[in-house]
């Protein structure tokens, strides 16, 4: 019989699943490992009889079906909220459910992850200066000592909400631009500090927003430009930094975002046509590494253990790398975006890989016997890859 993993997703409208095309290629990376994948949501458990009517992949078919199976020894929690109602549904499981053993784990929000990560000094010189938003004249003493300023919901993902204050010549009006929480572009506007509350009325800004110091990011062309790091566990339980690459928002968008129509790039390709030289790169690229691995493993330390992390980055100018945000969980598209199979391949598999040691290690501790150690798929043969995904 072979190991099972469950993954834990979310209905989005229509009953449909956000990730789907995701899961049917851990589905399949999982047989080759001799793991048994399967998809469910708090929805999908029959709570009476402690089962799970799940959804698998039959790869013969290249079909989904459904089919009863019990609670798996491992968890890989991919629910991403959208809405009250999802957000009451997955409390309620995580509270009923407590005994279950997670790969991964809902971190916290923008605010709470950047006050943590003040406290470890290999992590503060790339951090922006942020505040917590109280009221207008807080933000107007921001905006003094900051030329760029983005606004943030604490707790938004994809790019939603975001809002970019430029401070224009003369320093008493800003030009306004961002994304609703619709994502849809907001068209550039000219405002004062004090307009900018009433602007944003109703988007909660008191509870739900941080105001950020805003990085330069725009291009030659003015479209702005960021970069997604992976970081995740191996088939060792270490953290590695899977890869990085580069994102470019489309015209007038704030953000740099995939779904919000951003493009990918590599990483390489994307620092040498800024700073032309390969030893600036190379430097560039090793400190976005560190600094990655350095995040991963404080957050770990305040939370516990995950399997991953999206890590976005901004290289100024000069140079400098500034973190600016964490995601817990991560896509991982942006390297098929740009070519990188062999990356996207290894990011699909790696979760795969850590909860067979975690399961191992879990039987060893039971035997009281060491476990052994899992060969990491990059060691095996390509032609043992999924060339499917």
């Amino acid at each position: 019989m072979s190991t099972q993993l469950g993954v834990l997703a979310m209905y989005m409208p229509g009953k449909k699943l956000e990730e789907l095309s995701f899961y049917r290629k851990l589905s399949v990376c999982g047989q080759k490992l001799g793991v048994d994948v399967f998809v469910f949501t708090p929805d999908d458990v029959d709570d009476n009889r402690s089962r799970i009517y799940a959804l698998a992949y039959n790869q013969a078919t290249r079909s989904w079906t459904r089919r009863w199976v019990g609670f798996p020894p491992i968890v890989y929690d991919r629910c991403r909220y959208h809405g009250a109602d999802n957000y009451r549904k997955i409390t309620r499981f995580r509270q009923k459910y407590t005994k279950l053993r997670y790969l991964s784990r809902p971190l916290a929000n923008k605010w709470t992850i950047h006050r943590l990560l003040s406290e470890n000094e290999n992590i503060t010189p790339y951090l922006p200066s942020t505040i917590h938003y109280k009221n207008r004249k807080q933000l107007e003493q921001f905006l003094k000592k900051h030329p760029i300023v983005y606004m943030k919901p604490k707790s938004g993902t994809g790019g939603r909400g975001i809002v970019r204050l430029q401070q224009l010549r003369g320093g008493r009006s800003y030009l306004m631009q961002g994304r609703d929480a619709e994502r849809r572009i907001l068209p550039a506007n000219k405002v004062t500090a004090a307009q900018i509350p009433a602007r944003l009325a109703g988007w909660g800004l008191q509870s739900k927003y941080i105001v950020q110091q805003g990085i330069p990011l725009e291009l030659k062309d003015g479209r702005v430009h960021d970069f997604r790091m992976l970081v995740q566990k191996d088939g060792q339980g270490k953290w590695q930094v899977t890869g990085c690459a580069g994102r470019i928002g489309p015209p007038f968008s704030v953000t740099s975002n995939l779904h919000g129509g951003g493009t990918a790039i590599s990483m390489e390709s994307l620092l040498k046509s800024r700073f032309g030289t390969e030893e600036k790169v190379k430097s560039i690229q090793e400190t976005a590494y560190t600094l990655g691995l350095h995040i991963a493993q404080h957050l770990e330390a305040k939370f516990g253990t995950f399997c991953e992390a999206g890590i976005d980055l901004a290289v100024d100018p000069s140079g400098h790398v500034w973190l600016l945000e964490v995601n817990p969980k991560p896509s991982r598209d942006v390297f098929r975006r740009t070519g990188d199979l062999q990356t996207y391949r290894s990011a699909i598999r790696r979760p795969i890989e850590f909860a067979l040691y975690l399961l191992q290690k879990r039987a060893a501790t039971k035997a009281n016997t060491k476990p052994f150690e899992l060969v990491p798929q990059s060691q095996q043969s390509e032609s043992n890859q999924d060339q499917s995904v």
